[in-house]
């Protein structure tokens, strides 16, 4: 992974935009750089190919996502509290960053098998922490319900989707918007 530097975050803003735009296999490098005015080579000094460029994003995207859910955890909260506080958090992530989300979630597929089990492993850090809130409902009698890993899926995939379409319609506040997430996930293992 190249050494950050200001020029290495312009082309991950543009690369990200782009990806958001066009999609990965939509996307070459000379759409990239010529977002930024500089020649196709300017790319390879900071990312030897356009696969480098798309998990340096997923990595940041993937980290920045895990750390917000961390951030909004509090484990000596009620599992109810730490639920909706997650949600909430994860789904104004999405909506915030919904370009950068769309690119980290949607194009995954296309980085390399070793780069893609790096990503995994980061989203599966993700999951854990809704899981361990599930659980401690569950242990504590706040949630009833009979699929865990199924209300996990359901939940996750409630959040993510956000970055596909927000905003829409009449759905274009982040805060707005997590707050529903959050009554909706908690009514949904109540």
């Amino acid at each position: 992974m190249p050494q950050d530097s200001t020029a290495a975050a312009r082309i991950r803003r543009a690369a990200t935009e782009a990806f958001g735009e066009q999609g990965y296999g939509g996307t070459s490098t000379r759409d990239i750089t010529r977002r930024l005015g500089l020649s196709a080579a300017a790319l390879y000094p900071h990312y030897p190919s356009k696969e480098e460029l798309l998990y340096a994003i997923s990595l940041d995207g993937h980290r920045a996502a895990l750390a917000v859910l961390r951030a909004a955890d509090d484990p000596a909260a009620p599992p109810a509290a730490r639920l909706r506080a997650v949600v909430a958090a994860f789904t104004a992530w999405q909506a915030r960053q919904s370009t950068l989300a769309r690119v980290v979630q949607y194009e995954i597929r296309a980085l390399s098998p070793e780069h893609y089990r790096t990503v995994v492993a980061i989203r599966h850090e993700t999951s854990a922490v809704l899981a361990a809130i599930i659980e401690a409902g569950r242990a504590a009698g706040d949630f009833t319900v009979p699929d865990p890993a199924g209300a996990l899926l359901a939940i996750s995939s409630l959040c993510v989707d956000v970055c596909r379409w927000f905003p829409a319609g009449a759905h274009d506040d982040p805060d707005r918007l997590a707050a529903l997430y959050a009554d909706l996930a908690a009514r949904m293992l109540a």
